[in-house]
């Protein structure tokens, strides 16, 4: 080993140990905002649990939110570990290309607000199976709906996890493998009471609470930070390209993305799968059946944007100013993919590892990021065994036959497994970059679902072989892309790095799988024995437009 690199490694090593440190010498004041996050969460969820009677108050909270509400909780779904934490590193590593996450997610809510929230709001009850299934076959479309639903959770579900597990080992000092491990099953615990006491009410309450937390949190380091550099941005972006150690190349296109013609077409597939992904996430999706009418979903979209847009602004400053203030190598010395970039910010901004200022701010945003990963298992749990219980459970394999207290008691019982496996695969996703991991749960949601809710809305000519033809082949080519993709193996950085089975160059499918979606849905309408019931798109078209006979 060269004498450059002992340094670069001994330099690292500190930095980690000073992190540690500080966080121990705080670790009461930690826990406390930890637990009190908890404890006040769980009183709101029991307290949403008693309110909740029947199936639409578990599914969607009676309808009874306002749009601002509803704004706010899409708002604290959206803004994920991802956001806060992925973003975040991926700037403080990679300069503007890391900020390319930023603009794919904010984006995408106009997909959303032009395309889907009203009509979807309109078409159907609980779940996007319903808005499917209206015109098709019943239950071979609510099977392939509800399964698509449930990997695309998965897969989100698996960033939140190494989130958590990444940022609450910073805190306390954990280090081994069975200590983060121990941590990402707590998070899943805690996720599966919030679903199966709260349901959507309570699920929706923790989001708001958490959204506002958010906000008040990246607000105030966002303040520090342009304080310390006197409002100056132009000196922050300076003393940041200067820090990275790329000098101005850190502040153009390519320094992750455009080094040959890989990285290109990965930033392409990247764009693709945040632009297009947003529109097909179930967790987002069932957030528009919660209001009363498709004014207030469409309000709900607005307030949204105005509150996503704010914060993805602020994740510039937060991004930047890590790179300006904090070591590369220390970034990376405590965690590889730049995942606890913002709390290591706000440690330094408050006065440093020793400094008392330094491990409030440190707690106090770390129990944010805490606090919005949990909001966000929540609403990734409820809405897969939402599809799970109402989709697969009541409409296929009872044939509709189901009571509405068999219906709930399905739901409660399949967040329970699909915690489980979200706690398994999320011990393995640990080290990863969870922007990164965020970005293929959008790819699969815009592969699987995104073209079926188009064509459905849209095409009159649509049957159910293309519906099905679109899901399954949208789902199993972006899912198997990933498997055989550096993310899994191949990289220092891969799921599993001691192998190398991966043949596909992208650690994004989305350039592949999307376009491929959509092809299918086509291929398959078009070469189908059946055709279309244009009796049913007209009355699915007035549903879409009016909401009459939906709800």
């Amino acid at each position: 080993m060269s004498a450059p690199l002992y340094v670069a490694v001994g330099a690292a090593a500190t930095a980690g140990t000073t992190t540690a440190a500080g966080a121990t010498e705080h670790r009461p004041l930690i826990i406390t905002l930890f637990g009190l996050f908890v404890v006040a969460t769980l009183v709101i969820t029991v307290w949403a649990g008693r309110q909740t009677k029947d199936a639409a108050d578990f599914y969607a909270g009676g309808r009874q939110f306002t749009g601002f509400q509803n704004g706010l909780a899409i708002s604290g779904d959206y803004m994920s570990a991802a956001s806060f934490l992925g973003i975040a590193g991926a700037i403080a590593l990679f300069g503007y290309d890391g900020f390319l996450y930023s603009i794919g997610f904010l984006v995408a809510w106009l997909v959303a607000l032009l395309l889907v929230a009203e009509p979807l709001r309109n078409s159907g009850r609980y779940t996007m199976g319903d808005v499917l299934a209206y015109r098709m076959r019943q239950r071979p479309v609510r099977t392939a709906a509800g399964t698509s639903t449930i990997v695309v959770s998965i897969f989100y579900l698996l960033a939140q996890m190494a989130g958590a597990g990444v940022l609450v080992s910073l805190l306390l000092g954990i280090t081994s493998d069975l200590g983060k491990i121990v941590i990402v099953s707590l998070v899943g615990l805690l996720m599966i009471l919030y679903v199966t006491i709260g349901g959507m009410k309570g699920t929706t309450w923790v989001q708001m609470i958490k959204a506002v937390l958010l906000i008040a949190g990246t607000l105030l380091i966002t303040f520090l930070v342009l304080v310390k550099f006197n409002f100056n941005i132009s000196d922050l972006l300076g003393k940041a390209a200067d820090n990275s150690g790329q000098g101005a190349k850190f502040l153009e296109p390519g320094l992750k993305y455009g080094k040959d013609s890989i990285t290109k077409l990965d930033f392409i597939s990247l764009g693709l799968a945040l632009v297009l992904g947003t529109a097909g996430l179930p967790h987002i999706l069932i957030r528009f059946y919660t209001v009363p009418t498709a004014k207030a979903a469409r309000k709900s979209v607005n307030w949204a944007i105005g509150i996503i847009g704010a914060f993805y602004l602020m994740t510039i400053v937060l991004g930047f100013g890590a790179a300006a203030l904090l070591k590369r190598a220390d970034i990376i010395a405590s965690n590889k993919a730049g995942t606890t970039a913002a709390p290591l910010l706000a440690q330094e901004i408050g006065g440093g590892a020793d400094s008392t200022g330094g491990a409030v701010l440190l707690a106090v945003i770390s129990a944010v990021a805490f606090a919005t990963i949990l909001a966000v298992v929540a609403g990734l749990t409820l809405a897969s065994s939402s599809s799970f219980a109402h989709d697969i459970y009541v409409n296929v394999i009872r044939k509709g036959k189901a009571t509405e207290k068999e219906e709930v008691r399905a739901a409660r019982w399949s967040t329970v497994v699909i915690g489980a496996v979200a706690i398994g695969l999320g011990a393995l996703a640990r080290d990863l970059n969870v922007a990164g991991l965020v970005a293929l749960a959008f790819a699969v949601a815009a592969s699987a679902n995104l073209p079926t809710i188009l064509y459905s809305l849209f095409w009159k000519r649509f049957t159910t072989q293309g519906a099905l033809w679109s899901i399954y082949g949208g789902l199993v080519s972006s899912v198997v892309l990933v498997l055989f993709s550096p993310v899994v193996s191949g990289k220092p950085t891969s799921m599993f790095k001691g192998a190398d089975f991966y043949w596909f160059p992208l650690e994004n499918p989305g350039i592949i799988s999307i376009p491929l979606g959509f092809l299918l849905g086509w291929l398959g309408t078009v070469l189908s024995k059946e055709k279309a019931d244009p009796q049913k798109f007209a009355e699915l078209e007035v549903r879409s437009l009016t909401g009459t006979g939906a709800h």
